[in-house]
């Protein structure tokens, strides 16, 4: 199962320039300056408190910067935001599950409200993840932090998102499903997507560009 395939638009391109962001009168980043292309991978760094999650919050257009400007394919992200939601997958520290519903009706609704994969199956994207069959048609409520959170990763798999933000994908997930998310992010890049991720694990993508960007000291 491929974790992409790029509809024939325009190759993807994400860049920043002089971007800041002030909270509380505390100044957490400022001037950063970076440009990402198809097939590569960045993942940023830093101590707690640097503003790492701030800063994924900023880049998909959650959290506005004091100054600067985000670019998706060129274009401003504030001028184009249908298109750039539409590109983007965003897996923040909270699972963003609905409770209630089981996770494949979680990833059925991800495929009825995004701009869906339908050759991947919700069931064969949750056993990608690693998700019990017996786990599958229960609430998502109910799910340990583990499981919720390969429920919340699986949904990477139903899009055709060509933007990928991960804040801590790794959390509560054990070695073998770390090594799964490295290896659905290797075959991302190699379909010329785009990825931006924190994690405090050593991180190994097979045959993608890396690129590391340090917050802070």
């Amino acid at each position: 199962m491929g974790s992409l395939t790029a509809p024939a638009t325009q190759s993807p391109s994400f860049s920043v320039s002089g971007l800041s962001f002030t909270r509380n009168d505390e100044l957490l980043f400022s001037d950063l300056e970076f440009h990402l292309a198809p097939g590569e991978v960045l993942l940023v760094e830093g101590q707690n408190g640097s503003g790492k999650t701030t800063l994924l919050r900023t880049l998909c257009g959650l959290a506005m910067p004091s100054d600067g400007e985000i670019r998706w394919c060129g274009r401003d992200i504030r001028e184009v935001r249908p298109e750039f939601f539409a590109d983007l997958a965003y897996v923040g520290h909270c699972a963003g599950l609905k409770g209630e519903l089981t996770p494949v009706e979680n990833l059925a609704f991800t495929q009825a409200t995004q701009q869906a994969r339908h050759d991947v199956a919700p069931t064969d994207a949750l056993a990608r993840l690693g998700l019990p069959e017996n786990c599958e048609w229960v609430p998502s409520r109910c799910l340990s932090a583990g499981q919720q959170r390969r429920v919340a990763l699986a949904r990477l798999l139903v899009t055709q998102a060509r933007l990928w933000v991960l804040d801590e994908p790794f959390t509560a997930l054990d070695l073998a499903g770390r090594r799964q998310i490295e290896t659905m992010l290797a075959e991302h890049a190699a379909a010329g997507g785009i990825a931006i991720l924190t994690t405090h694990h050593v991180l190994e993508v097979d045959g993608a560009c890396t690129r590391q960007l340090r917050l802070g000291p």
